[in-house]
This record gives structure tokens, sequence and C-alpha cells, in this order.
């Protein structure tokens, strides 16, 4: 009996996902320790900078579990859009298999990237617990709802980059250079509500800053977001994720043939 086209990608997606694995950790032994490493040097110089301020700006507020909320889902974020650029390179010689679409590549890179930052969110939520610091998550469906929106956005990102930058390489080093701004205004480091309420309407075009303070409220009691919208980052999500797949619709035999 002939296998689905669905089953024929989950097939394939699985296998890539393998071998994401084995690429990405396969020669370095420390692969898995650096996903750790990152985010906490982060967190630690972070702490260090602005620790003593937000203390007292913020008194009844975990800054750690404050900095967490705001600098994994960075990290997603910025690391599944950046590696779903280059999935066609690094998978190039694969397309000679029929049932390998570019797409597939991209699915199996963001798994990947989400199973290890979610692995190393539980992680150092659980170090800092230990620490000391006081969370509840208070709306764990929120978080799931947000962080999924989250990894759909970023691949939607990945894939209209990967398409354009088939036709214009050039683009491809566009996106590094938008995340460099983009993680100092999306409230990473500040809550919304500490930047004055007449510049809300510019931050708040940045879906990552509804990213950011939703995954906060479900995880601190008593956090204010005030401004953010659960909606707009859905509708934010799909549009994005509409216009990443009618490009990649329109353009996948000629990235396979360029």
């Amino acid at each position: 009996m002939a296998r689905s086209g669905f089953e024929v990608q989950k097939v394939t997606v699985e296998a890539l996902f393998l071998r994401e694995i084995r690429t990405r950790f396969g020669k370095f032994r420390l692969g898995y320790l650096w996903a750790i490493l990152e985010p906490s040097a982060h967190l630690l110089i972070l702490l260090g900078i602005f620790g003593y301020i937000m203390h007292r700006t913020m008194p009844d507020i975990s800054f750690p579990v404050f900095l967490l909320n705001g600098l994994i889902p960075f990290f997603i974020f910025s690391s599944i859009s950046k590696r779903s650029v280059g999935a066609i390179e690094a998978n190039q010689g694969l397309f000679n298999y029929r049932p390998v679409k570019p797409i597939d590549t991209i699915i199996a890179r963001a798994l990947l990237e989400t199973l290890i930052y979610v692995a190393v969110y539980i992680l150092l939520m659980l170090i800092v617990r230990m620490a000391g610091e006081y969370f509840e998550i208070t709306n764990f469906l929120q978080l799931v709802a947000t962080w999924s929106l989250l990894i759909i956005l970023s691949c939607s990102i990945g894939l209209i980059f990967m398409v354009v930058g088939k036709t214009f390489p050039e683009m491809q080093k566009v996106l590094p250079i938008l995340l460099k701004p983009l993680y100092f205004i999306s409230c990473i480091m500040f809550p919304l509500h500490s930047i004055p309420k007449q510049y809300w309407s510019y931050l708040l075009w940045n879906p990552l800053v509804h990213v950011v303070e939703l995954s906060r409220e479900a995880v601190m009691p008593g956090y204010i977001s005030e401004g953010v919208s659960l909606n707009y980052l859905a509708m934010f999500t799909l549009i994005t994720l509409f216009i990443g797949l009618a490009l990649y619709r329109t353009r996948e035999e000629a990235m396979l043939t360029s």
C-alpha cells in the first residue's frame, strides 16, 4: 500500500532530524553543553550589569526569571530563522532524492532547535528556582500558545529569507543584521511598562515584544503585560506564514534546479 504524502513527509523529516543531530553535535562532544552555556552567559552578564538596578526598580519580581523569559524566546527566534535560511545549502545533495523538499529541511532544523531550547529553558528555570528565585506557571496554555506561535513565526521568517535569498544571495546576510537591533528593542532587558506609553505604538509592531511579555505573564504572578496581545501575535504569524508559503510554492522548483 502506497504511503500518503503526509507519511512520506513525516519519514523524511525524521531522517533529516537525525541527520541534523549528527551534523550539529556528532563531531563536537561539547556541542550540547554550548547550547546551555550561550544563554547562561548572556544571563550572567545581564545580571551583573542590570541586576542591582532592576532589583531596586522591580523589587517584587525575580530578575533572573524575567531575563530567562526574554532571552530564551529570542534565542529560539534567532536560531530557527538563521538556520532555516541556510537549510538548502546544507542539504543540497539530498534534493536528488525526490521525497526530500526544501521545506522539510526547515521543519527538521526547527524541531531540533525547539527541543534544545525547551530543554535549556527548563534546566535554567530549575536552576534559578533552586537558587531561591520564585516563579509560578500561572497560565501554561498561554505559554504553550505563545511559544508555538513563536516557532511558526521563526520558520516563516526563515522560509521567506531562504526563498528570496536563492534569487538574491545578498539577502541571506540581511537577517543576521536585522537580528542585532531586534535584541535591544524586544523588551529582553526591560519591561514594556517601563517605557513611556507614547512610544508603545512603535514597539508593539514588533511581534517579539508580545512573545516576551506574554511569556513573562504566564510564569510571573503579578507581572504587568499591558498592551500585548496573543491575537496580534497570531495574526502577524499567520500573515507571515502565508507570505512564506506563497513564495515557496512559486519558487520551489527553481530553488531545486538553481
